[in-house]
């Protein structure tokens, strides 16, 4: 019986548990939002809200230096490694190349910077789970985790109503336009009409030959 029991193992040993959540919290704190197992997700969520306690810790106004130093070193612990903002040069004549900030330490900087002063009036409960079913496969159960204030909120655009007379005046231009139409129309078809009429009265005439001489005595014998 699992009494007074309160993590998970999730399967691995102690050092890959904790690089699992490392992980799974340094890809939290820079999407505001991720798609796990329902067990990864219940045992992150005591793991990130230590972490967003101590950048509140760090971007309180109250906070000494020495607090805001000791914060940041006690948070970086829960974040995977990465290299900060680094300056460049392909030779000494090229243009400086900046490359920003990766994995955690992006993720300290975000905490600190916008997550902290974003929770500093609330008193736990930074993270949300939705539950989304099971997965396709092996059936696990997944979920959403995310923190409070990351939520999408849909833009509804709303839909101009014409004015008052405007579908009176469409209709008009329409059957003005289906009038003009069917003119065309009527005018093609008169035209193609007399067209014909036309080619009908002027048959080409058939030219006679040249009369030869035995028509010519066929003639003469037919007039005695």
């Amino acid at each position: 019986m699992r009494h007074r029991v309160a993590h998970r193992k999730l399967g691995r040993t102690s050092s890959h548990r904790r690089a699992l959540l490392r992980n799974l919290c340094t890809s939290l704190i820079t999407s505001e939002r991720l798609i796990t197992t329902l067990p990864k997700a219940k045992e992150l969520r005591p793991f990130v809200e230590k972490a967003i306690t101590l950048g509140r810790y760090g971007s309180n106004a109250t906070a000494t230096p020495a607090d805001i130093v000791h914060a940041r070193r006690t948070a970086a612990d829960y974040f995977i490694g990465g290299h900060g903002e680094q300056k460049t040069r392909a030779y000494k004549k090229a243009s400086l190349h900046i490359e920003p900030a990766t994995g955690g330490v992006a993720a300290l900087d975000k905490l600190f910077d916008s997550i902290g002063p974003r929770f500093a009036d609330r008193n736990g409960g930074y993270t949300r789970i939705i539950k989304l079913g099971f997965r396709k496969g092996d059936g696990a159960e997944i979920a959403l985790i995310e923190l409070i204030g990351s939520e999408v909120v849909p833009t509804r655009v709303k839909e101009e109503k014409p004015a008052k007379g405007a579908k009176k005046d469409a209709k008009k231009d329409d059957k003005a336009t289906d009038k003009k139409a069917k003119g065309k129309t009527e005018e093609k078809s008169e035209k193609k009409a007399k067209a014909k009429a036309g080619s009908k009265k002027e048959e080409p005439k058939v030219e006679e030959a040249p009369a030869t001489k035995s028509t010519r005595k066929k003639k003469d014998s037919k007039e005695s």
